[in-house]
């Protein structure tokens, strides 16, 4: 009872500092140019996406609205790495599916090793950005191809390119248009406040992200054991959430993570609950028209943004918004729009929290508290017995 208060509580406290931000939407500035832009790379992810053949049309949406950064240089850099970490991961799924699919162990042990020590340089590496999505990737692929064992899982490597192609290029290409147009205007004001870009400078080798990254490998091994016993079909976005919610800044994993991760679970779970249950709303509302659902997908990629760039303690939230949102909304066929993929994929996601939380708490419990009490009595003066 105490556990669902405190949930409660932080819950209100979350929608109070929201609802502060949501009073200055529509204002005029930088962050709406922005925003403008968030949607129009988000629709012109969609149209690259069906052009392409991409099976996964939300996954290039959401890749539209990630890459986007408020200068080209940031987006272009954001975007290579995405490419360059999707292509990696899918390279090595191609090499390694037809030795580890078809056993669910074999499988575990490669989504374990790979997963977890992709998660680990994307902790202490520069590179962060490539690291993650080449473990997502791999991540993503096998668990697919763990359902037709008996085909190859080229399509759907070949499927994970593209959408991220796709959004990657929507984003550079109105990133650039933007450069030599509205961000010309406003390069002066923008210039008066320089923002320094963020480098990790860890060591190689980091005990805490070592240990942080075996987490996750436990939990992405669980994943084809829960897919014997259930047959979700949806559990590649149980694999994204375990290892986007472990990616955790390296000065955080000097002490316990536990609290961390599970406050970006929270945030993770009510961004997405929110947005998924919003989006299956304007899905019915709009009885699947393409425009109204257009329109109500600007609508939510422009508060999804709002939300992200303004106060920190809920910025995850908006990302996590218009994640579910393009994920549960945006149909991979206009035609034939349903909602049962898309709520799915958002049932996917959250399961990932329901498969890393338990191994969170237990592995606080077995080795977390006892090197705490290690530390307490090392702390504590000796008693010297007196002669």
């Amino acid at each position: 009872m105490h556990h669902l208060r405190h949930f409660i509580d932080v819950c209100a406290e979350l929608w109070q500092k929201i609802a502060e931000e949501l009073r200055s939407l529509g204002k005029p500035g930088p962050r709406l140019i922005d925003e403008v832009e968030c949607v129009l790379s988000v629709l012109l992810a969609i149209a690259f996406a069906h052009a392409l053949g991409a099976q996964y049309v939300g996954w290039a949406a959401f890749s539209g609205y990630a890459v986007m950064r408020s200068t080209l240089p940031e987006s272009l850099m954001r975007g290579t790495l995405r490419i360059a970490g999707t292509a990696a991961g899918a390279v090595v799924a191609l090499l390694l599916a037809p030795l580890v699919i078809g056993s669910s162990y074999t499988l575990a042990l490669a989504l374990a090793l790979v997963g977890g020590t992709t998660l680990y340089f994307a902790l202490v590496s520069r590179r962060s950005y490539a690291w993650l999505f080449t473990g997502l990737t791999f991540c993503m692929i096998l668990i697919e191809g763990m359902k037709v064992s008996s085909n190859s899982v080229a399509p759907f490597a070949q499927s994970r390119v593209l959408e991220i192609v796709a959004g990657t290029c929507a984003s550079i290409l109105v990133s650039a248009v933007s450069a030599c147009t509205v961000r010309r205007v406003t390069r002066r004001c923008d210039q008066l406040v320089p923002v320094a870009a963020a480098v990790r400078q860890s060591p190689m080798w980091h005990k805490g992200a070592a240990l942080h990254a075996a987490q996750a490998a436990i939990a992405l091994a669980l994943i084809p054991s829960i897919w014997k016993w259930t047959g979700f079909s949806s559990l590649s976005q149980s694999s994204v959430t375990i290892m986007a919610v472990m990616l955790l800044p390296i000065a955080m994993l000097d002490a316990s993570p536990l609290h961390p991760v599970t406050s970006k679970m929270l945030l993770r779970f009510v961004g997405c609950g929110v947005g998924g249950i919003l989006a299956i709303a304007a899905l019915f509302a709009s009885h699947h028209s393409p425009l109204l659902m257009t329109l109500a997908l600007c609508i939510a990629v422009i508060v999804g943004r709002h939300i992200e760039n303004g106060n920190a303690a809920t910025s995850y939230i908006g990302v996590q918004f218009a994640l579910a949102f393009l994920v549960v909304l945006v149909p991979d066929n206009y035609f034939n729009a349903q909602p049962d993929p898309g709520v799915g994929r958002l049932t996917g996601i959250l399961l990932g929290i329901v498969v890393l939380e338990p191994i969170l708490l237990v592995w606080h419990l077995l080795f977390n508290r006892a090197a705490e009490r290690d530390v307490r009595m090392a702390a504590e003066p000796e008693n010297i017995p007196r002669e």
